[in-house]
């Protein structure tokens, strides 16, 4: 089976598909090849979407300034 490569819109939307996948396989009653699709997909959605927050922590990072400098300091929500 060729590996698919999934393309998000937004990190919300990919949330979403990713909440939605994990749905249909929490239902336990999927064919065993159609479980591990969903599970493939899954993790490439969780990939692209942890991704996704870290290209946004790094963006974060770069805005903070300190002085003349900037200095990056770890996210805090």
């Amino acid at each position: 089976m060729p590996e698919e490569k999934q393309s998000v819109a937004s990190f919300e939307a990919g949330l979403e598909e990713l909440e939605a996948v994990v749905k249909q396989l929490e239902k336990g009653d999927l064919p065993l090849e159609r479980s591990i699709e969903l599970f493939e997909k899954g993790m490439s959605l969780s990939d692209q979407c942890r991704k996704q927050l870290g290209d946004a922590e790094t963006k974060i990072e770069q805005i903070i300034k300190r002085g003349n400098r900037t200095e990056a300091e770890p996210f805090e929500a």
